[in-house]
């Protein structure tokens, strides 16, 4: 269910943009789901499939049987998520609730949910995790409740440590103790590499690493000349740098659970999307939190996923009605086996903050409250994302591997 932050491509966000103010991207109101036996229909859009899509049609109906007034027809977007909520927002007939996450490309045709959570008192909105107010949020105003999301953290390989004869890492360790690690579990002769990471990182989730040692890829005003290519921020691109060209780590395509998984990489950094696929290839596995930097501390970016209202919505209080629902104690914990509980209740009630994995999560999150993507601070984020991943590329391809300094000045201008 939870949706993976992405950078996509200039094109698409320029054509996304472009559609919010345009009444001619959809189909006009023959989408619209007609008013049934005396109660108002809402419309809810996902992006989910399969077995998340079963789970989602049984709270419904079960939301459905509990309330005479209002009937909830779902409706199932999957991959073509972002096409039909954006045409359907140009033609003024979104759906009346739908999943959110790019709440900056979206945040127009959104609508400001401050008054109705005031409405509910502050109990309500104090269960949820403050992290998430963040990242559900935009111009200063809360555009969705959080209904799923993950942190970071850095998946190991129990095997390959036992064999190497290396201690598990400890929450509160260090980028040092990792790298010392990971030079002790590398095995050129049996191709086991201590530590693998991204060779082309989604730049929305590296400002992490930056965060960690102080820096960030812009400042408040949205300036990256002096933050980008500040000193601690050359400093953490050359430390993942360094790791490669003295060969312990290696790039991968992705976070590097397929090479995990074939028993050849001792480390990695995700979010909880590995758990399961691990689980599965029966790697004995544990996590830890994100290392921190000598002077800094260990903080994550979070993936978030959120439920919003259409601004075009007619049907707003009964809108708001469903929201609470799909955001409640109750569907928390009818999501469980795949997302994140949002709800402090439900961490508590379930005892999630005692569970090996999933308590690690939590802590990052509580360590991580205070920082903002950039992608929610300046307008041309889909720009400055493409410039980044090519400035990464050319900082970590084993071809390339120039120098981080003058990439990063480069990509400042």
């Amino acid at each position: 269910m939870l949706r993976v932050k992405g950078t996509g491509k200039s094109l698409l966000i320029t054509m996304l943009l472009v559609c919010l103010t345009l009444t001619a991207c959809g189909g006009g109101s023959g989408g619209k789901a007609a008013d049934q036996g005396g109660k108002q229909t809402i419309r809810f859009a996902t992006w989910d499939s399969e077995d998340n899509l079963t789970l989602q049609q049984e709270l419904i109906d079960q939301f459905n049987e509990t309330h005479t007034d209002i009937q909830v027809s779902l409706e199932a977007y999957g991959s073509d998520y972002d096409t039909k909520i954006t045409a359907g927002m140009g033609a003024k007939d979104a759906p009346d609730v739908m999943y959110m996450w790019n709440y900056p490309t979206y945040k127009d045709a959104l609508e400001p949910l401050d008054s109705y959570i005031e409405q509910e008192g502050g109990s309500f909105k104090d269960n949820f995790y403050e992290t998430l107010w963040n990242y559900n949020s935009a111009d200063g105003q809360i555009l969705g409740l959080p209904v799923g999301y993950t942190t970071h953290v850095v998946y190991y390989n129990k095997d390959l440590f036992d064999a190497a004869g290396v201690p598990y890492p400890q929450d509160g360790w260090t980028w040092a103790d990792l790298q010392e690690a990971a030079k002790k579990l590398s095995d050129k002769a049996e191709n086991i590499s201590g530590f693998a990471f991204s060779g082309k990182p989604d730049p929305y989730d590296f400002e992490m690493f930056l965060w960690g040692n102080g820096a960030s890829y812009i400042d408040d005003q949205g300036n990256l000349e002096g933050n980008l290519n500040s000193p601690k921020s050359i400093e953490v691109l050359t430390m993942f740098q360094n790791m490669l060209k003295e060969g312990y780590a290696i790039t991968t395509e992705g976070s590097g659970a397929t090479e995990m998984k074939s028993g050849k990489v001792a480390m990695f950094t995700n979010g909880a999307w590995s758990i399961a696929s691990l689980r599965e290839a029966g790697i004995n596995f544990g996590v830890v939190e994100l290392p921190k930097f000598k002077d800094g501390s260990a903080v994550s970016v979070v993936s978030s996923s959120g439920i919003s209202m259409s601004k075009e919505s007619s049907k707003k209080d009964a809108a708001w009605e469903f929201i609470k629902f799909w955001t409640s104690e109750e569907a928390n914990k009818a999501r469980i086996d795949y997302e994140l509980p949002v709800l402090k209740t439900v961490v508590e009630s379930e005892q999630l903050q005692n569970d090996d994995m999933k308590r690690v999560f939590y802590h990052m999150l509580e360590m991580s409250e205070k920082y903002t993507p950039a992608s929610f601070k300046v307008d041309n984020w889909s720009e400055i994302s493409e410039n980044l991943q090519l400035a990464f590329e050319q900082i970590f391809n084993p071809s390339t591997l120039m120098d981080p300094k003058t990439v990063l000045d480069d990509a400042a201008q």
